[in-house]
This record gives structure tokens, sequence and C-alpha cells, in this order.
């Protein structure tokens, strides 16, 4: 069988479960899945994880899995549970993408769609550590989505597990306390408050990591656009004097002093303590260690250039090669 009678199989099956599990949802709740797992004895947890990642790659509802599965095995044993079910369904849902439609989709993007898919790419685990813990898309659809980029696959698994935790013990919490409830078990109301606060935390997250995120990051399009209308920015360039005039070439207004000398020559940068610096390398890394350097430095305005010179070639912006600056 060629691969691509293969990829139109595996998408009808896919899109066939995916309408018979929207044609079926209302017979898809806590009691039914209770029911399977009990009758499944001591293989009920590893039938309650197979049953969360289908569902999970069929667009089912995991909230009602995550509740069920905290009043089924109590918040720890319950929080594996469904953390692992989840990543196994993401981590399925990813590869299906990646397999079914990743080289179309590489061969199609351009334009705006193309940077932002290579701004998710450059991001990496980082870009997946966000939108686990900031649910800005619906997290089945996101699954999918990821699939359709280059990150790599571990990456995408190990950051989905452990960013997926806070929420996964915040709900598989209340599915035990509202277990805990109806049974009239002791500490009823400490352990309804110690839901909600865990609900309360997790609700804040968002804001949390969205504060930051918000950080000293400057986008390419930004930098352009000031660099443009000379504002007064510093642009520094903090690669070694071979890379600034490397393959990647740097950006004519730019001032090159490499990370490893950066401390030495602070007091020559004296001028801009009070004016915006923004500090571009090939990618973020560097460039962050360079802005927590002029920020304890006392520098009030320190912007990190989001992509770096890897970026900015992606534009086929003007670049300069000739001599350090």
């Amino acid at each position: 069988m060629n691969h691509r009678l293969l990829r139109w199989l595996l998408l009808v099956v896919i899109g066939a479960g995916i309408v018979l599990a929207v044609i079926y949802r209302d017979r898809f709740d806590a009691q039914a899945l209770t029911l399977w797992v009990d009758q499944a004895g001591n293989a009920g947890p590893l039938l309650f994880m197979a049953v969360y990642a289908v569902a999970t790659v069929l667009f089912l509802p995991g909230s009602v899995l995550t509740l069920a599965g905290g009043a089924l095995f109590g918040p720890v044993l319950g929080t594996f549970y469904n953390l692992t079910g989840a990543t196994m369904g993401a981590a399925l849902a990813f590869l299906v993408a990646r397999y079914l439609a990743s080289d179309w989709v590489e061969k199609k993007t351009a334009g705006r769609l193309q940077q932002l898919k290579q701004g998710v790419e450059q991001e990496g685990w980082r870009f997946v550590a966000f939108v686990r813990l900031v649910p800005l898309f619906p997290f089945n659809l996101l699954n999918y989505a990821l699939g359709l980029t280059r990150l790599k696959f571990s990456h995408y698994v190990i950051a989905s597990y452990v960013f997926m935790l806070p929420g996964a013990f915040a709900y598989t919490y209340l599915g035990y306390a509202g277990r805990e409830a109806i049974a009239g078990g002791e500490a009823v109301v400490q352990k309804g408050l110690l839901a909600l606060g865990l609900l309360a935390m997790v609700a804040f997250l968002p804001r949390l990591v969205s504060w930051f995120r918000r950080d000293n990051r400057l986008s390419l399009e930004a930098l352009k656009q000031q660099l443009d209308s000379d504002n007064g920015l510093l642009l520094l360039d903090v690669r070694s004097t071979k890379d600034f005039n490397g393959e990647l070439g740097h950006v004519n207004a730019a001032l090159n002093i490499p990370l490893e000398e950066l401390a030495q020559h602070i007091g020559d940068l004296s001028a801009y303590r009070e004016r915006p610096v923004a500090i571009i390398c090939t990618t973020d890394r560097k460039s962050k260690k360079a802005a927590r350097l002029l920020n304890k430095a006392g520098f009030s305005d320190v912007r990190v250039v989001a992509g770096g010179m890897t970026q900015w070639n992606q534009y086929n912006w003007p670049i300069e090669h000739d001599g350090p600056h």
C-alpha cells in the first residue's frame, strides 16, 4: 500500500471517527465511563487512559474525562492518568497531522502564514509551554495545528506533559471533591474550598504568564519601523565579531559588542540608560542574557529582538557584511 493511499485511508478513518463522536456525544458521560472502568477491573486505569487518548483525537470534551478521572482514582492517581491520557492523545493528533499534511503545508504556506509558522517553530517548546498554560486555542484543535509545524516531537510531548500539569491537577481535584461531596465524605467543605482555590490559581495563570511574556520582546516588524523612523534606538548586536560579519550578516545600524565583552563596555553605553535599546543575536537566547545584564546595570528600556538575525534574513531585509561597527 503506497503512502498516498494510506494517508487517504487514515484521513477517512479519523474523519469518520470525529463524525461518529459528534453524533453520539450525548452518550459519552461520566456515568458510562465509570461503568466501563469498573467492568475492566485491574485494567481500568489503562482503559481510562486509552479512552482519554482516543477522545482527544476525536474532539470529545476532555473536561468530562478529567472530572471523571478525579472521581474514579482520587487527586494523585487521577491526575497522573488524566495527564498521561491527554498527552497520549495530543501526541497522536500531532503525529496524525504531521503524517497527513505537514509536507503539503510546508509547500503551500507563504506570507504572513509562513511568518506565523516560523515564529512558532522559532519559539519551540516555549510556545508549547505558553499555550498549555494559557489556553488561547481549543486543546484538541491545537494538537493538530502544531503537528503541521516543524516542532520537535519530543519537545512537544515533554512540554505538553509538564505544563498541562497545573490545570490537570486542579480539575482532577474538583472531580474528586465532587465525589466526596456526593458520598458525604469527611471535610467536604475544606476539600471544596481547596478545589475552588486551585481553579482560581489556574484562572490566574494566564495573567501571570502573560506578565512574564510581556517582558522585553520586540518584534522584527516593530524594530524595522523604529529603525526607519530614526527614533534614537540603539540596536546592540551581541554576536561575536566573526558572526557579525558572517553568513547572516548584520543590520547596518547595529553596534557590535559581543556578549562576553558586554560587561566591560556598559560604561560606553551610559548615554542610553534612559533611551530605548534593542538587543539582537542569532536567535533570542544570548539576547536575553544581555538584556538581564543591562537591566541590572540600570538601563530602563531594553528589548530583545524576537527571532534575531535568523528571522531577519527570512524577511529578505537589507544586511551588511563589511567590517564591525
